[in-house]
């Protein structure tokens, strides 16, 4: 869900951001992270043509890599990225970024002038770069976060595809027969005159009442399919979901695991750039749930009294015992930021079959379900013919 925002930047201009959050209250907090005053929220409706419009980030970032690995320097490779961009929006990006660098601002502030293309883990990982001098282990480091998270992603899309697939196909069978067929089969029995079974007469109702009002039926069941597809697009339904989805034992419990592992990757990726733990908690605060956000919250303020990373985090629930050994190792290592991001590559993987072995066990009793269903309707319909074939024997 995205939401337009109105606020004040650091500079006391007000500006218009859009920002991709499951809740307005969420935006609002991406946008205060940022250091803007909010003004107004509300949610916006992208079409598909601005989503096509839209500025490809990864893509950006994979190019400009190459294009300073080559040699080139950073005005020249962006404006070589500029010169064969083909869609307006994104060229008018790159000339606005290009004019900045040349008035002197560094890439990071070029690109904090664009918060709705450019987010603000994005920003920080190339401001901590500046201080050290190393863009391109940071880009790469970027490219790397965007490839895990994108990967975890088509993981759990490509392992509901099918399942989806299956329960549109014997949705289909299932209204064929019992809106088609089954009227058919009650034309037959009628001209019998026989007794039929309870559960017969039921489906043969449910067929008949289905065929005579099939010109009203059919476009409620879309009006239907419309309404719940729009009821998912509002922020108050995606939140009150989610909530019931946490409420549930296991799923609950991947979730945060889910939650968690994107917290330790996006803040692993933000110390080894060199950003400081505190201002690192407060921008990757955003990606989380609301109950998860207000715990990082406070973690961040033990951290600010002195506490350690490790025992921070365990006191509000952010860890796992496997995590927090972990994180233990890190701190005495002094290498915490490397090892928050194999933290986050053991959950990612840990995700990763556990949606694998659901998915091996969903679809067979899904496939069950719905063949179990289809049979019993044409058992149903076929019933009265076996019992007077049994009669005649």
């Amino acid at each position: 869900m995205y939401f337009e925002i109105k606020a004040i930047n650091p500079d006391g201009e007000v500006a218009v951001l859009v920002l991709e959050a499951v809740s307005d209250g969420e935006a609002v907090s991406q946008a205060q992270d940022q250091g803007y005053a909010v003004l107004a929220v509300k949610p916006r409706s992208l079409s598909w043509t601005w989503s096509r419009s839209r500025f490809q980030l990864a893509l950006f970032t994979q190019e400009l890599l190459a294009l300073l690995e080559a040699g080139l320097a950073l005005v020249e490779a962006i404006e070589a990225l500029n010169e064969k961009e083909t869609r307006p929006e994104s060229r008018r990006i790159l000339g606005q970024i290009i004019l900045r660098l040349h008035e002197g601002l560094s890439l990071s502030a070029a690109l904090q002038q664009f918060p709705q293309t450019f987010p603000s883990l994005y920003v920080a990982t190339v401001r901590a770069s500046e201080k050290t001098g190393d863009l391109q282990n940071a880009l790469g480091r970027y490219l790397a976060y965007q490839t895990q998270v994108d990967a975890v992603r088509k993981k759990v899309i490509s392992a509901s595809i099918y399942p989806a697939l299956l329960i549109l196909a014997g949705g289909a069978v299932l209204l064929f027969l019992i809106g088609y067929v089954v009227p058919r089969f009650a034309q037959v029995y009628e001209t019998m005159g026989s007794d039929l079974p309870l559960f017969s007469r039921l489906l043969l109702a449910w067929g008949n009442l289905l065929q005579a009002h099939a010109v009203f039926l059919l476009p409620a069941l879309l009006l239907l399919l419309v309404a719940a597809g729009y009821l998912l697009t509002r922020p108050e339904v995606i939140r009150r979901l989610g909530e019931w989805l946490w409420k549930i034992p296991s799923l609950g419990e991947r979730m945060r695991l889910y939650q968690l592992a994107r917290l330790y990757r996006m803040l692993g990726m933000l110390l080894v750039g060199g950003t400081p733990v505190v201002p690192a908690l407060a921008m990757v605060s955003g990606v989380l749930q609301a109950s998860l956000r207000l715990r990082l919250q406070q973690a961040a303020r033990d951290i600010s009294d002195g506490k350690p990373i490790s025992g921070a985090l365990h006191s509000h629930g952010l860890t796992t015992p496997v995590a927090l050994r972990m994180l233990r190792v890190g701190e005495r290592s002094g290498q915490m930021g490397s090892m928050m991001g194999r933290i986050a590559g053991f959950y990612e993987e840990e995700m990763a079959l556990a949606v694998e072995r659901f998915m091996r066990t969903f679809e067979p009793v899904l496939m069950v379900f719905i063949g179990l269903v289809i049979g019993i309707v044409v058992v149903l319909m076929y019933l009265p013919i076996f019992e007077l074939a049994g009669s005649i024997q």
